[in-house]
């Protein structure tokens, strides 16, 4: 891995924000895609469909906010692996 940034240097730092956008990008994309599906499943149940059980709008806004989290957790190791790489 390459040597970590020099956060007091705004071009390394503008470096260092835009790389870090990227780490785990696919499953954030993936979290907001689930929660909008929640929600419009969610009104499409309320308008539309009575008959389409509740949990399964709270299932999928549940599973989304568990991708968010991932994403997350998954940014914040590579942060620290990236600060640390001898660790």
């Amino acid at each position: 891995m390459t040597p970590p940034p020099n956060l007091t240097d705004p071009v390394e730092r503008a470096a260092y924000q835009r790389e870090l956008r990227m780490v785990a990008r696919p499953v954030r994309w993936l979290g907001v895609v689930i929660a909008v599906l929640a929600a419009v499943l969610a009104l499409v149940r309320a308008r539309y469909a009575p008959q389409i059980p509740m949990v399964l709008p709270l299932f999928l806004l549940a599973v989304a906010a568990l991708h968010m989290i991932a994403a997350v957790v998954v940014r914040v190791k590579y942060h620290q692996k990236r600060m640390h790489p001898e660790g």
